[in-house]
């Protein structure tokens, strides 16, 4: 999912004994995410979005009306194939990293043709078969992550598929005039501009396990991802929301290293931070991580670290891209949790 790390990072010892880590996202930010958390402990859990309706995803939620798998097999692959996974497997059994790296890409291999399996990755039809069988997404998840020896725990953050629903202007001749977009693709392509967004069904049950596991970590994270999307969300079930209030844990907000076309064209980094506010103005966090040149040191920087406080929180300005990408390298995501914990005086 990115280049490899710089030599002086790869070889560091970053291993927190008894860590309990959270991640909470979707999609590619939430597998980069799950994949730096596993540097620094294998008790990792993903609390994963359950709101897509396109592609492969889509198609199954409206054919078995379930919860859409693809972002938690995204999950499932992430654990599995972490290097810092396969690097612990390949000192006791190198046969068995080599076989949990294949069947990570089997699980994200797509089907190819034509017909009507033409898009499906395996792992979407395996955790919907599996689900559909068992009538337990949980339960399902779990069972995959025993027959794999997975370490760690997928969740879905709600016991229902949900739709995302947003309020949009800038689509109109007035740009005064807003309209309702429907869907989580929808939303994420949008050319107008977001303004707020919500979940139908409004205030979701939330996934017991995901509440439990949240009230029981040592750090939980949220963040990167579409933001309207895939971090937003997770605020918008009030029981999980209140479950990051009250956790002891360090609660950490990684901001996206650049703008998404359509969701947050033209958003500064502050910007970001605002419209999260605005769904959820009782969240405190501890730390809030961007990228150094995402925020220019200078005036910006003050305007964005007093922004920072209305959070409860300090900013933190690390070194996270993949040299030439917009993307977050697993490992420095890794070596900036493992500073702050020790800044802490966490283990």
């Amino acid at each position: 999912m990115s280049a490899p790390p710089p030599a002086d990072l790869r070889h560091s010892s970053l291993k927190h004994d008894g860590l309990k880590a959270v991640a909470l996202g979707g999609g590619h930010g939430l597998y980069n995410t799950l994949t730096a958390l596993r540097y620094l402990t294998p008790a990792v859990t993903a609390v994963v979005t359950v709101a897509d309706d396109g592609g492969s995803s889509g198609r199954l939620r409206r054919e078995l009306d379930r919860i859409p798998p693809g972002d938690l097999r995204m999950a499932l692959a992430a654990l599995m194939s972490a290097p810092a996974a396969l690097d612990d497997l390949a000192a006791t059994d190198p046969a068995a990293a080599q076989r949990h790296s294949r069947w990570a890409a089997i699980l994200q291999h797509r089907f190819g043709g034509s017909g009507a399996l033409a898009g499906h990755p395996v792992g979407n039809l395996l955790l919907a078969g599996v689900d559909e069988f068992t009538d337990d997404l949980v339960g399902a998840l779990d069972s995959l992550v025993e027959l794999f020896g997975i370490d760690g725990r997928v969740l879905p953050m709600a016991t229902e598929p949900l739709v995302i629903e947003a309020d949009v202007t800038g689509l109109e001749e007035d740009p005064r005039l807003g309209r309702v977009i429907r869907g989580q693709v929808a939303v994420a392509t949008t050319p107008g501009v977001v303004r707020r967004v919500r979940v139908t069904p409004p205030a979701p049950a939330p996934c017991r396990e995901a509440v439990e596991a949240i009230q029981a970590a040592d750090v939980v994270t949220l963040g990167p991802g579409s933001w309207f999307s895939s971090v937003i969300p997770h605020v918008l079930v009030p029981e999980q929301l209140t479950a990051l209030r009250e956790t002891a844990a360090r609660k950490i907000l990684f901001v996206n290293l650049a703008n998404e076309p359509g969701e947050t064209t033209g958003f500064s980094v502050e910007r970001h931070l605002h419209v999260l506010a605005a769904h959820a103005d009782s969240l405190q966090v501890d730390d809030i991580v961007v990228d150094a040149p995402s925020v220019p040191a200078g005036r910006e920087r003050e305007h964005l670290e007093r922004t920072a406080r209305q959070f409860g929180a300090r900013l933190r300005v690390a070194d996270l891209a993949v040299p030439g990408q917009n993307v977050h390298d697993p490992l420095k995501s890794a070596v900036t949790v493992d500073r702050l914990l020790a800044d802490s005086g966490s283990t």
